[in-house]
């Protein structure tokens, strides 16, 4: 008995997308590295980005040790999952020491969407002191992935100043 070749076709386009499916899924939420040809670390991020990283680590932290870094939110107007992420980063970076979280509106600044080659919202840069992305996450953050992931970043936060 042959298999009609609409049916083979169909049963083939669906199987082809469930495993994209599971893919993305699996992807979504978890740090990644982006490399670009050509950019290093630092000059990847465009100034917009890297000033608004900056003052948001001016000043030490209650325990006297600077804030080595900025989760950076790009988020869209009418973005769901924007608003669960803004309150997982907002909660974490509240309760770690030496991280801090905002978050920036692409509307208001469509060209930083352009240059870091935004496809989707939520996304999370992950920004050293000096401004360079140490990584980035779409979509909401898993936090346990996430943590895991900042843990060497903020582990070489400089010590406390003690008296001189």
């Amino acid at each position: 008995m042959a298999l009609d070749t609409g049916l083979v076709g169909l049963l083939a386009a669906l199987a082809a997308a469930g495993g994209l499916g599971v893919v993305h899924r699996a992807r979504q939420g978890r740090p990644r590295t982006v490399a670009r040809r050509g950019e290093n670390a630092v000059t990847g991020v465009p100034e917009r980005v890297r000033e608004l990283a900056a003052r948001l680590l001016a000043g030490p932290e209650e325990d006297g040790r600077p804030a080595t870094v900025a989760l950076v939110q790009l988020s869209s107007t009418f973005c769901a999952p924007c608003r669960h992420t803004r309150v997982v980063l907002a909660r974490l970076a509240r309760s770690t020491p030496g991280l801090r979280h905002t978050e920036l509106d692409l509307a208001t600044a469509p060209e930083v969407g352009e240059r870091l080659r935004i496809s989707r919202t939520p996304t999370t840069l992950v920004l050293r002191a000096d401004g360079s992305e140490a990584f980035r996450f779409t979509g909401v953050p898993k936090q346990e992935a996430l943590a895991e992931a900042l843990a060497p970043l903020l582990a070489a936060s400089p010590p406390p100043a003690g008296p001189a």
